[in-house]
């Protein structure tokens, strides 16, 4: 699938692993939309592209930025990398039990978010005329979490272990209109989540993967993002961008 000239949106587009892929989609010629919950001005004015303001859990507001989407250019391609992780023991230290609206903002943004993107931008993807028999495709944003879950961890490997559960699922759905459904689990990633890290303690996390031993880029995400959008025979898959790493328990 070539993305040259169509629209793409990326929720969490305005930084970290959207902002990555934002920048390699726009070098590829898609024309990107950045859904964040905030705007991302300076981003969408640096790729040649459009920010829009939505929280991906609003039916509402998400259905407007694919609206946006479509009138720059057929909505060929989705990326879902919004997401949260604040950690949370199921019991706490103090014998008290895990915060239950923690525990359902976590998956109301992660995966249900995900799945509102992916319904409404199908619908408008299905409408799209068949290129080379295919109207566009999909990539979400799991996790290692997903598979290792370390402590504290249980909304976070919960959300993202219910997106690796829906993707094949969702591909099939998908398949009869020309769509097609891929999931990247990455492990550690060098974002601003992990800004307030000092670099010795950035070391030891990159030490902790098999090989090579560093946090990974988020441009080596945006390029398997690319792949998984053009590779036109990948489909239905979940694929670990990990460097070998097994998370242990904390």
């Amino acid at each position: 699938m070539n993305l040259n000239g169509s629209a793409a949106v990326v929720t969490g587009g305005a930084s970290g692993l959207g902002a990555a892929t934002a920048r390699r989609l726009a070098k590829a010629g898609a024309r990107v939309v950045i859904v964040d919950l905030r705007t991302a001005d300076d981003l969408a004015g640096e790729i040649g592209g459009v920010s829009v303001a939505a929280d991906v859990t609003k039916s509402d507001e998400v259905a407007a930025a694919m609206e946006v989407a479509s009138g720059v250019g057929p909505l060929r391609a989705l990326v879902n990398c919004a997401g949260i992780g604040p950690p949370a023991r199921t019991l706490n230290r103090d014998g008290s039990p895990h915060d239950l609206g923690h525990f359902t903002t976590v998956i109301s943004i992660n995966l249900i978010g995900t799945f509102n993107c992916i319904r409404l931008a199908a619908a408008v993807m299905a409408k799209t005329d068949l290129v080379d028999g295919s109207r566009g495709a999909i990539v979400n944003t799991a996790s290692v979490a997903a598979f290792d879950g370390q402590i504290g961890q249980a909304a976070y490997s919960a959300s993202k272990g219910g997106i690796v559960g829906m993707t094949l699922p969702v591909a099939r759905d998908l398949s009869s209109v020309g769509i097609r459904v891929n999931t990247i689990a990455p492990g550690i990633i060098d974002t601003p989540l992990l800004a307030g890290l000092p670099e010795p303690a950035k070391a030891s996390l990159g030490e902790q993967v098999l090989f090579p031993k560093r946090l990974g880029r988020p441009d080596e995400f945006a390029e398997l993002v690319h792949l998984l959008l053009t590779h036109d025979y990948m489909n239905g898959e979940t694929i670990r961008m990990d460097g070998g790493i097994r998370m242990a328990p904390k």
